[in-house]
């Protein structure tokens, strides 16, 4: 029995975090849909939500690059979204009013998704597109993102995320790592069907399929899964993309991790009627392997270190094994310190840096278990810069 939650267990982890690229990858062999888009000769009226609590740091920049994208301004709608900012992000906002930019305030903390649950009801584009404050758009995007909605079929497309280091380390390209294998995961999906979810940086969806969301729902998550069961498909656009900037402490970009794995948890366990093969087919098996499996990651790490502890005195081979889990996590925890510029840029450090990062993200959604366990939902948020 040991035996087999050991390796049951580290079979799993394996699956969720190549596994499952794996098998997308032969399945679009035979199942591949078509991905590419002409774009309507009439373009539709667009609305940017750009949601924020106390970003003066980085709004001016993000609204200037907002107003350079190619596409036409009496079609284009920039909204700043703040839900009760402190500081001077709202006197930013109001400062690009002769430029076309709208400011929607919401004053007491009432969280993101309620603040976008309001300013959505009152727009008439056709299209919201979803954005964050610190994410910077190449002049393409809103043309990659829009394509392809001219297949009545699709509902949300997503983009990608490129992350870069600050000054103070290199968790940026670890980070990165993991967003390129999501962004490949997304796009194999997408051929199949639909993806799983979206990239809350950059995301668009039919107006008319917005439904009005729980306070403490992830919306990047919720409302893909809800228009993947309202009949619409998801996909994931090669063409758009936009670069972060990774925060500066790492105790802030853990706590970000946290958040955001118990929101995922919440809407997964919502939304799992999605997970009735008979009813959803392939995606109800995507979402299993794309979200489940991964949120059930830190568990499978337990199991298979305990398995590991019992299997020790049976043979000298489990003797070895468990040595080097212990080293792997020890080392991946110490020597790496996401907080300080490394001595080194050898293959080793980069190893050693990522496999700090999956050990933070795994913590991160182990203590989300528990933070959703206890009933925590974490309506709000701050910027983790």
């Amino acid at each position: 029995m040991a035996q087999t939650v050991f390796f049951l267990s580290l079979g799993l982890i394996g699956y969720a975090y190549a596994g499952y690229l794996l098998v997308l990858w032969v399945l679009t062999r035979v199942l591949a849909m078509p991905t590419s888009y002409e774009q309507t000769p009439e373009l539709p009226k667009v609305s940017i939500m750009i949601s924020v609590y106390n970003e003066e740091a980085v709004l001016s920049d993000k609204l200037t690059n907002s107003l350079l994208l190619d596409y036409p301004h009496e079609l284009l709608e920039i909204i700043v979204v703040s839900d009760g900012s402190t500081d001077g992000t709202e006197g930013i906002a109001r400062s690009f009013a002769d430029r076309g930019v709208i400011l929607k305030s919401y004053q007491g903390r009432i969280g993101k998704t309620a603040c976008l649950n309001q300013v959505v009801a009152d727009v008439s584009s056709d299209i919201v597109i979803f954005s964050d404050a610190n994410s910077m758009y190449p002049p393409n995007t809103v043309r990659a993102l829009i394509a392809p909605f001219s297949d009545p079929g699709i509902g949300f497309v997503t983009g990608g995320t490129s992350y870069v280091a600050d000054s103070n380390g290199r968790m940026g390209e670890s980070i990165g790592i993991y967003a390129r294998l999501e962004q490949m995961t997304k796009l194999l999906e997408s051929r199949l069907g639909s993806c799983v979810g979206a990239d809350g940086a950059m995301f668009a969806v039919r107006r008319s399929l917005f439904q009005p969301l729980d306070h403490a729902d992830i919306n990047d998550l919720v409302i893909p899964l809800r228009i993947v069961r309202a009949g619409y498909r998801g996909i994931y656009s090669p063409q758009a993309s936009c670069v972060e900037v990774v925060a500066k402490e790492a105790a802030k970009e853990f706590s970000r991790q946290v958040r955001i794995a118990v929101r995922t948890i919440r809407a997964v366990l919502a939304e799992r009627a999605l997970l009735n093969p008979f009813v959803y087919g392939l995606f109800a098996f995507q979402l299993a392997s794309h979200k489940l499996c991964k949120l059930m990651v830190p568990f499978l790490l337990l199991s298979a270190f305990m398995a590991n502890v019992v299997l020790v005195g049976t043979s000298p081979f489990y003797l070895g094994l468990l040595i080097i889990q212990l080293m792997i996590y020890i080392t991946a925890w110490m020597a790496v310190r996401p907080s300080a510029v490394p001595a080194s840029d050898s293959f080793a450090m980069r190893l050693l840096d990522l496999m700090h990062s999956f050990l933070v993200v795994n913590a991160a959604v182990g203590i989300a278990w528990a933070h959703y366990w206890k009933g925590n939902s974490f309506t709000t948020w701050a910027p983790a810069r």
